[in-house]
């Protein structure tokens, strides 16, 4: 196992879980999904599906193929985070985040592409 991958998958995990656990219920998380406009529901859902990758690429630790299908699941919900804030305008320093966590989703990714095949 890279080690590089196993610092890079503990980061993204405990950030996947604390963020997707925020979207169940943080007051600025239920803001913030009003002023994307979108409804609570997806916010619930954005969570979950953070929270599972979180476990995937921690899991991913101890199996690779875990690692590339979390840090894939990763990857694409930061997609669709920074077309978020394309959306509505916001600048490039309010999207530094999301981009970040691509650039790390699409690190770990490609470390355990192999896996996947």
């Amino acid at each position: 196992m890279n080690i590089l991958s196993i610092i890079l998958q503990v980061i993204l995990g405990l950030g996947f879980l604390m963020f997707g656990f925020m979207k169940f219920g943080s007051k600025q998380m239920v803001e913030g999904f009003k002023n994307y406009g979108y409804p609570g529901w997806f916010r619930v859902f954005t969570g979950m599906v953070e929270v599972i990758s979180g476990v995937l690429v921690i899991a991913g630790i101890w199996n690779g193929t875990l690692a590339a299908w979390g840090s894939l699941i990763i990857v694409i919900t930061m997609i669709g985070a920074i077309f978020t804030h394309f959306k509505i305008k916001d600048n490039v320093k309010q999207m530094m985040m999301p981009i970040f966590l691509l650039i790390l989703g699409l690190v770990v990714l490609l470390i355990n592409f192999g896996t996947l095949l």
